[in-house]
């Protein structure tokens, strides 16, 4: 591999976890990295796992189930998304135009008439993705150690993930109902 430069697919590269394989990232610091990749879904800062997978995957092949998923939990039609850059693919600016979905995609062609508008609405969904959606990842990562995952196998790894993000949400929403009763209380006193 190193004298021919080629890639060997599903190379091991670890012995004790082969099931691990490298996943290429646009990061600064990291360019690679090991572990699992995940597509969550969101809803009022609850997470929900669309896809897990230790191999490389696409997310943006998801955009349309993580909506259709949406919809089936909720109960109601999703109005506006946010995603990152790599969800922008024609097929998913062309269903979510078709639903009626305003997202944060940047623009393709020229500016409508509402272009103020519609890039303020943008910004708006963009910074609250960033802050809500990419927040949660690091929230689970340094407060519910999926930054130290210490398991041996690929199934009790895949528990100690559920684990982390469910035990977030369910924390999550004990403090609303706590918030929710004691906002009750004050106006019932």
């Amino acid at each position: 591999m190193f004298e021919t430069g080629k890639s060997c697919k599903n190379r091991i590269v670890s012995l004790c976890k082969s099931y691990i394989r490298p996943i290429v990232r646009g990061k600064e610091r990291k360019k690679v990295e090991f572990g699992a990749k995940v597509n969550k879904l969101q809803i009022d800062r609850i997470n929900f796992i669309e896809k897990i997978s230790y191999n490389s995957f696409n997310e943006g092949c998801n955009y349309i189930s993580s909506i259709e998923k949406a919809e089936s939990l909720t109960k109601v039609q999703i109005k506006q998304t946010g995603a990152d850059s790599i969800y922008a693919t024609n097929l998913n600016r062309k269903y979510a135009t078709s639903r009626g979905i305003i997202t944060d995609f940047k623009r393709k062609g020229r500016a409508g008439k509402n272009e103020g508008l519609r890039k303020l609405l943008s910004s708006l969904i963009r910074q609250e993705r960033s802050t809500s959606l990419e927040g949660s990842f690091g929230t689970e990562k340094s407060y519910y150690l999926l930054n130290r995952i210490k398991a041996r196998r690929q199934d009790t790894e895949m528990l100690w993930i559920f684990f982390g993000i469910h035990t977030k949400n369910s924390l999550e929403i004990g403090r609303r109902k706590y918030n929710t009763s004691n906002i009750l209380k004050k106006k019932s006193a």
